[in-house]
């Protein structure tokens, strides 16, 4: 404000500046671009500031790569999910219907880290047309159901079964689409608004005395998908009187679609080629602009998808596209198979055991809640979001609920893997290896230790159609301590074969040890198994 002198209104005069401050050299290096520079690019050339044109675009093809690699890293949960309702097309598996492994899954499918202990139910359903009802049936210990609903970006919208709000007692999960505003029931729902126009319903039922007829019966006669019929059971009459709700008649008893999938040979594993554009193209298109968090929107905007306009990269862009997807591919592949100590994705101390989830939990921000006698204690935050953790979960695993990474016991599952043996090297199909997992295995279901592919990030395809070795199967020895051996390699040592995994000669493959409804040791890792050490076969 500018001072005046009071008794007349007169501005005051103002102080000449002090010529003889300037800003030092220092500060003017530190602001200013010199004419050259050199740089991972090359000679970047300016003219006191302004580039020339082919500094201008070398750097625009710089920023439009890096564009595509950061958005081929964010999108690929949509990408997965994608090439996943893809594969169930193929095979004639619709919208609303149920893909049902009744005979458990095993490695004919490319499907990332799927097991073969569980039965597999899975949908992808419509909301397109309004809110959809899905019927989750009753099943009870010892078998149960692992349930999740997630949508097309794979971000997690409710649990059903053992970890969900019906705790396995059956109930009715409404879902409402995006933009939908219509009425909706009083009670004896539970309801979820979803953001994207479809989600995916993944189940998994276990199994009883290692055989699956109790769970797959529940499932064919009590798991259904139907439209919502606004206005009948759980929406009470003063609601219809209160103008909120039309009074509705009961619609009949939804039809149910199975397709069995046990045994069928198809692929849900998104490509690494030009055409991982188009299936994230894809669904963009289908989803409202809303959808999408703006972040990812953006990235995916800059290398030319948006909602409402076609993708038509000219030769230049779909070089650069192509060339990030080559790099985005590799990132994400280095980022899953060989993380830096410093993402802290080790489980144990000075382990090769993985678990990436408990560093940022399922939303990949926070570590899960600790659990003590005063109940569920938040971790502190840092606000960052763990966007290496995150392409490390979704580029080989698939399904995302909080139960996979709370730390509550006997309910949810348990998962620690291994890409390297003991040694440090990368776990090869012409070497043989023992796993020895120690006495009292904290699981108050079952344990299972599982093969998968490195490539496809699918269950190994070996002579065991099913690459698994665990607890249900019965057939498992014990060593005399209680502790177990695992052997993995190409041909079983003498007397081994019931605990043995079979290997490929030439083929990478990794392990998942999984444990479910896990125990306290398991938490507080009192109980650690051995890492996977190289083992001579021929040894006695």
């Amino acid at each position: 404000m500018t001072d005046t002198i009071a008794t007349t209104g007169v501005p005051a005069p103002r102080e000449a500046p002090d010529r003889s401050r300037t800003v030092s050299d220092e500060t003017l290096a530190s602001i200013s671009t010199p004419d050259r520079v050199e740089s991972r690019l090359g000679t970047l050339e300016f003219d006191d500031g302004a580039p020339s044109e082919a500094t201008a675009a070398k750097l625009y093809d710089n920023l439009d790569f890096l564009h595509g690699v950061e958005a081929f890293i964010g999108a690929f949960p949509g990408a997965s999910l994608e090439a996943m309702r893809q594969g169930f097309l193929s095979i004639g598996v619709e919208d609303n219907s149920v893909l049902l492994f009744s005979e458990l899954m095993d490695s004919a499918s490319l499907f990332l880290t799927a097991n073969c202990d569980t039965v597999y139910f899975i949908s992808f359903v419509d909301l397109t047309q309004g809110p959809m009802v899905i019927d989750v049936p009753p099943l009870g210990a010892p078998s149960g159901i692992l349930g999740c609903i997630d949508d097309m970006w794979f971000r997690w919208v409710t649990d059903f079964g053992l970890p969900g709000p019906d705790r396995a007692e059956g109930g009715r999960y409404l879902l409402a689409g995006p933009g939908y505003d219509g009425p909706l029931p009083d009670s004896g729902f539970h309801v979820s608004h979803v953001r994207t126009t479809r989600a995916v319903v993944l189940g998994r039922a276990f199994m009883v005395d290692n055989d699956s007829r109790i769970p797959v019966e529940a499932i064919r006669n009590g798991f259904r998908i139907s439209p919502y019929a606004p206005g009948v059971q759980g929406t009470a009459v003063a609601t219809f009187l209160a103008g909120r709700a039309p009074l509705g008649a009961v619609p009949p008893a939804p039809d149910a679609r199975f397709v069995e999938g046990s045994g069928m040979s198809f692929n849900t594993v998104p490509p690494n080629d030009f055409t991982y554009w188009e299936s994230v193209d894809r669904v963009v298109q289908q989803e409202p602009a809303s959808a999408g968090e703006p972040e990812l929107m953006g990235l995916l905007a800059a290398v030319g998808i948006v909602k409402g306009q076609p993708f038509q990269p000219d030769a230049r862009m779909r070089k650069v596209l192509e060339e990030a997807v080559v790099v985005g591919n590799a990132t994400a592949r280095t980022i899953s198979f060989a993380p830096r100590p410093e993402e802290g994705f080790a489980y144990y101390p000075d382990s090769q055991w993985l678990n990436m989830l408990f560093r940022g939990g399922y939303e990949f921000l926070d570590p899960p809640p600790q659990i003590t006698a005063e109940g569920a204690v938040r971790s502190p935050s840092d606000g960052a979001r763990k966007l290496n953790a995150r392409i490390a979960f979704f580029y080989p695993y698939t399904g995302i609920t909080p139960a996979m990474c709370m730390r509550l016991t006997g309910i949810g599952s348990q998962y620690v893997m291994a890409m390297r043996g003991g040694d440090g090297e990368f776990l090869d199909g012409s070497r043989n290896y023992r796993l020895t997992l120690p006495p009292d295995i904290p699981e108050s279901r079952f344990w299972s230790v599982m093969l998968y592919d490195r490539q496809t990030r699918s269950m190994l395809q070996t002579d065991q159609r099913r690459p698994d070795v665990g607890s249900q199967s019965g057939t498992v020895e014990t060593n005399a301590d209680g502790s177990t051996d695992v052997y993995i390699g190409p041909t079983p040592p003498e007397g081994k074969g019931n605990n043995w995994l079979q290997t490929v000669p030439g083929k990478g493959f990794f392990t998942i040890l999984r444990l479910y409804s896990p125990l306290q040791p398991f938490f507080d890792k009192t109980w650690r198994p051995s890492e996977i050490e190289p083992y001579d076969a021929g040894a006695r």
